[in-house]
């Protein structure tokens, strides 16, 4: 798997964060996709991350039934909000991906932080990369069909840094 390929399926997991809609919740604070708005944290299938429970993950069915946790911070809400056009931002998000019980089989983990303009895929020299023209990808790391990845490894690895 290359850098490339993998950023459909990330891009849709962190714009599912983006997706604006009223939904039922539940005592326990979390909408029945798996979007808790309050505690800024999503924990469910991929499926329920565009709030569309129709078996598909975008569309596609094979990431569908893979278990994702995604918390991200206010500041992430706040750019959101102002489409990234007031920074600075300390906006973070963080997404582990877990296909192996079920799902497509591959496990992932993200960590991610605006940082300013930056070019896409360029390798940063505390050893990120850049995605979307103002985010740093800080670690990126996982397995795919049996071997084991690292995309990303920035040192240090905080979201302070």
């Amino acid at each position: 798997m290359n850098l490339t390929m993998k950023y459909s399926w990330l891009a849709a997991a962190v714009l599912g964060v983006t997706l604006l809609g009223a939904t039922a919740v539940s005592a326990a604070g979390f909408d029945q996709y798996g979007y808790n708005e309050t505690a800024r944290i999503f924990n469910g299938l991929a499926d329920g991350i565009d709030r569309n429970l129709d078996g598909t993950y975008f569309g596609n069915t094979t990431y569908a039934k893979d278990r994702i946790v995604m918390k991200w911070n206010a500041e992430w809400d706040r750019g959101n909000d102002e489409g990234w056009a007031n920074p600075p931002y300390a906006a973070w998000i963080d997404n582990e991906w877990n296909g192996k019980k079920g799902g497509s089989g591959s496990v992932w983990h993200y960590k991610i932080k605006w940082i300013g303009a930056c070019t896409d895929y360029a390798t940063l020299p505390d050893g990120g990369y850049c995605i979307w023209g103002q985010f740093e990808v800080l670690m990126d790391q996982g397995t795919d069909a049996g071997s084991h990845y690292w995309f990303a490894r920035a040192t240090p690895n905080g979201y302070g840094n």
